[in-house]
């Protein structure tokens, strides 16, 4: 049994909506960690709007964790979701938000949508925030988002020494002529990567949904 994780920079949905809503279900991720949630009301109707434009739910509704959450597809049971706020410069909004998922039959994951600071020292400071948090879960878990930084920063180190990276090292930014990889996913050791499926996506809808590219995974769950 798979789970295909995305995540994707949303950018406060300032673009094109339905342009984002296309790339998404292109994807077609079991689990969605989103970053740059709007803040702006009405909130709860526009997340849930593009939940249903996207053939997905919204199984988080909680913005004190920085403008991350999660959509998750009705194949995927949601077990729980918890968000936590980050330690930020005045005026910066940051956290992490914890979904712990099951395929139908299979065991809990826990998934952890992140967006890091622009700041390099608090980077760090947030990695280490978030990896003793996922200290505290048992079993597989799998870290997603926009870490603001490429594979010779010290967040991304970080995270590399506890799990590793899954997803394809493409660059995801900026989204019209990518040439950074700052959007990724790691997995941790007992989640098995399964060959990466490209998608049916549109040139015209990458550029015109974000100023980022999603990006995904297929993992298969142990003992499902």
């Amino acid at each position: 049994m798979s789970l295909r994780v995305a995540s994707y920079n949303l950018r406060a949905l300032q673009d094109d909506v339905a342009a984002l809503a296309r790339t998404v279900r292109a994807v077609d991720p079991d689990v969605l960690c989103l970053q740059e949630v709007p803040w702006i009301p009405p909130v709860a109707t526009r997340v849930t709007d593009l939940a249903r434009r996207c053939g997905l739910v919204w199984s988080g509704r909680d913005h004190r964790s920085g403008q991350t959450s999660v959509l998750t597809s009705l194949r995927t049971q949601v077990l729980s979701v918890t968000h936590h706020p980050l330690p930020a410069r005045r005026g910066d909004r940051r956290g992490y938000a914890v979904t712990r998922v099951a395929p139908f039959g299979g065991p809990a994951v826990s998934v952890v949508s992140v967006h890091l600071s622009l700041d390099a020292p608090e980077r760090v400071r947030h990695a280490r925030q978030i990896l003793a948090s996922l200290d505290a879960l048992p079993g597989p878990a799998v870290l997603a988002g926009d870490l603001n930084e490429q594979e010779d920063g010290q967040a991304w180190q970080l995270f590399g020494q506890r799990m590793r990276v899954v997803s394809p090292l493409t660059p995801t930014y900026p989204a019209n002529l990518p040439d950074r990889v700052l959007d990724v996913v790691f997995a941790t050791p007992d989640l098995t990567v399964l060959p990466h499926q490209e998608v049916p996506w549109l040139y015209e809808d990458l550029v015109a949904a974000s100023d980022h590219r999603p990006v995904w995974v297929d993992l298969e769950v142990p003992g499902a």
